[in-house]
């Protein structure tokens, strides 16, 4: 038996004879020949030079009800047809953290601007400029346009008293009471006409004028809580009394602890903290006299299996003593610690720096690019009496005095008195570092390409809040152990996937994967529903 079949392959239907039989063996077969196709436009039918030789007048397919799409008609669905999961799961994060409540405290009329901009910066590696292209691919019902212009009108009208409602708002909905880690970095400028950016001591080695920007970050939420900004010319030390007055003057006196590095120590600064009733944790330098000295006397005796203190690595020692501090006689707690490992590594780094540095003065290459080094570490003196014209010797009282402290920590507190918790409260620093790194990185934030001190602030306040919902869900891969499944921008791939179709007004679901619908149930957030 032969009939005629169509098939839509492309833009185009084509036509197939096709004729049943059956083989040798009884089984039924069936055999296709393309004798032709269908124009989509004018919806006539061309057959095949072949077929119209066998077949003088050909049938004409039955022709179908509905109108072959046109290309207006494709573009039509593509431009209704956008990326639906990101604005549902930001959204619905937002609103479970505390953070929706906090932008519409702060903000009753551009809250739903700059959460848009900032769920851009948390799922887009792009500068803000796009921002408007992305907008038309994404389901954003709250925003439909955020042009070049509009986002410069929104940055230079955010106040300073909205921000501030912003961060009390903000810490009295997480109540982060206990740690916060308290962390500076240099965001340097290509502008001249930023009054904040000045010449300092710039972290990245760049000559360019900066600010230095400060965040504080709770250690037990892992959120970030409040952050401001300082000339660039300013040391680290120097910000810490403008800091907590400010955090004080927002939030109240609470039982907060700083947790700090050594660029925040000084004999001034701790004066401040303890004059303030502020707890703190802080690592002391070992520039200062201070802390080499408890070096020298716990050197003989600290590698004991007493002293024994757990890690996620290697086992380390470390011990505590009591000092008492300034006139007042305030009580202060003295943690020392030595990894010996660690001590084994960098003695074994540095010899071999030096033998490298040896090599480079015989051979002569790379000289200049390690001369610095070289000065450093060696003695290169002419000499007759060899035959390379020269002598080389370690400068070995160098060599020792940086080796002295490697691998020893000296940690002073108010409060914590457990020599275990100290190092664990410490290394939860991490938290920060490993923000300002996605701060700075993942933001753009790195080069700030504004030309005013207040667009350069709000800019800085949006990635805030950008960073508030990135490290909501890194928190969670974190600890669901997600992280060997899910990459961050894994999780924002996923999402994009879930898509969202417009017909007459009326916006249509697709269906939910498996791996969306895991992702929601992950998170603790309502599964969308079309």
């Amino acid at each position: 038996m032969t009939n005629i079949t169509k098939q839509h392959i492309g833009k185009y239907t084509y036509l197939y004879q096709s004729t049943s039989y059956r083989d040798q063996q009884g089984r039924p077969r069936n055999k296709k020949t393309k004798i032709g196709k269908i124009d989509p436009n004018t919806g006539q039918t061309t057959y095949t030079q072949t077929y119209q030789q066998t077949h003088p007048n050909p049938p004409q397919p039955t022709p179908t009800n509905q109108p072959q799409p046109t290309t207006a008609n494709i573009k039509e669905i593509l431009d209704n047809t956008k990326d639906y999961g990101p604005h549902y799961f930001l959204t619905q994060l937002a609103q479970k953290t505390g953070l929706t409540n906090a932008l519409k405290t702060a903000f009753p009329t551009t809250h739903n601007d700059i959460f848009t901009l900032a769920s851009y910066l948390t799922t887009q590696n792009k500068p803000v400029m796009y921002c408007q292209d992305w907008l038309t691919q994404n389901h954003w019902p709250e925003t439909n346009n955020l042009t070049s212009q509009k986002i410069s009108h929104l940055l230079e009208n955010i106040t300073e008293t909205q921000k501030n409602q912003f961060y009390k708002t903000w810490y009295n909905h997480i109540k982060e009471n206990q740690n916060i880690a308290l962390d500076i970095t240099s965001i340097s400028s290509y502008s001249n006409q930023r009054t904040e950016c000045e010449w300092g001591y710039n972290r990245d080695n760049e000559d360019l004028p900066q600010t230095n920007h400060c965040m504080l970050f709770g250690e037990t939420t892992k959120l970030p809580i409040y952050q401001t900004s300082y000339s660039g010319s300013l040391s680290d030390v120097s910000t810490l009394e403008c800091t907590t007055a400010k955090f004080q003057a927002l939030f109240g006196q609470t039982d907060a602890a700083f947790i700090m590095d050594k660029a925040f120590y000084s004999q001034k600064n701790l004066n401040l903290l303890l004059s303030k009733n502020i707890r703190f944790l802080v690592s002391v330098p070992f520039t200062n006299n201070f802390a080499k000295e408890q070096v020298v006397q716990e050197r003989e005796t600290i590698d004991n299996l007493k002293n024994l203190v757990l890690t996620n690595g290697d086992p380390i020692r470390g011990v505590h003593k009591c000092r008492v501090w300034g006139k007042q006689g305030v009580k202060l707690w003295v943690h020392v610690f030595f990894d010996p490992q660690r001590t084994l590594n960098e003695r074994n780094e540095l010899f071999l720096l030096i033998t490298k540095l040896k090599s480079i003065v015989a051979t002569g290459v790379e000289y200049e690019k390690y001369r610095a080094k070289i000065e450093k570490y060696l003695i290169v003196r002419k000499s007759s009496r060899v035959e390379c014209g020269y002598t080389v010797s370690v400068r070995e009282d160098v060599v020792e005095a940086e080796l002295a402290t490697s691998g020893w920590l000296v940690l002073v507190s108010n409060y914590v008195v457990d020599v275990q918790l100290a190092l664990d409260v410490y290394r939860m620093r991490d938290v920060v570092e490993k923000s300002f790194w996605q701060f700075m990185c993942n933001f753009g934030l790195d080069r700030l390409r504004v030309h005013s001190d207040v667009r350069a602030e709000n800019k800085l306040f949006v990635a805030f809040v950008a960073l508030i919902l990135s490290s909501c869900v890194h928190n969670v891969l974190r600890e669901k152990g997600l992280y060997g499944e899910f990459t961050f921008d894994g999780v924002f791939l996923v999402l994009s996937r879930l898509k969202s179709v417009c017909i007459g007004g009326q916006h249509i679901l697709r269906p939910l994967t498996r791996v969306q619908r895991v992702l929601f149930e992950v998170f603790g957030l309502p599964v969308p529903v079309g």
